[in-house]
């Protein structure tokens, strides 16, 4: 492989990396919403070099050493928990482009980021509020998050996971319905 060759590899995995990355929702709404501080974006930026980094110096990982990483990740500098099973999905969109990479497959690289970047979806997060018993000195309280995606005008196939409804058929928790013992009676509208 030529010195050039491998340089415009090397570019188009890292466009990759960064495809895959801004089209995660669950990076999205960290970076959207503050969730890494004030420098978020700065942060999302870094974390596609990390990313692009840590390949290069690691050639044969498996995809739960990738997935470990990125939660890692998440965690470390965005304060989230990913539990929407999306980081099995980027690591292996991740580990896909890597062995496009390291075959020197510069127009498998470009046409999944292309792919990536046609199914990308916008989400939006709002806070839900949830009736539960809580102490005042409850330091370890969780905040949920509902999210909503919606296209970005391009055709998705599907990808984009569609908000529930909020017809007259969806599931709504009430106040009274939370027993004694923590148990939750989930009743539907009629």
């Amino acid at each position: 492989m030529m010195a050039g060759a491998g340089e415009d590899s090397r570019a188009l995995f890292g466009a990759g990396v960064r495809a895959a990355l801004e089209a995660w929702p669950a990076l999205q709404i960290a970076v959207e919403n503050g969730f890494g501080g004030v420098h978020s974006q700065e942060k999302a930026e870094w974390l596609g070099r990390a990313v692009e980094e840590y390949f290069f110096r690691n050639a044969d990982l498996e995809l739960d050493e990738v997935e470990d990483f990125l939660g890692e990740l998440m965690t470390n500098e965005f304060d989230t928990v990913v539990e929407d099973g999306s980081l099995p999905q980027v690591s292996q969109q991740l580990q896909t482009m890597f062995y496009h990479f390291q075959r020197g497959d510069g127009a498998a690289l470009k046409e999944m980021a292309s792919h990536i970047t046609q199914r990308k979806c916008r989400v939006r997060a709002t806070a839900v509020t949830t009736a539960r018993e809580t102490d005042e000195d409850d330091a370890d309280s969780v905040e949920e998050m509902e999210v909503t995606a919606t296209n970005d005008g391009a055709a998705t196939d599907g990808v984009c996971p569609q908000p529930e409804s909020t017809g007259p058929d969806s599931q709504t928790i009430k106040e009274e319905d939370i027993v004694e013992d923590g148990w939750t009676i989930v009743r539907r509208k009629k």
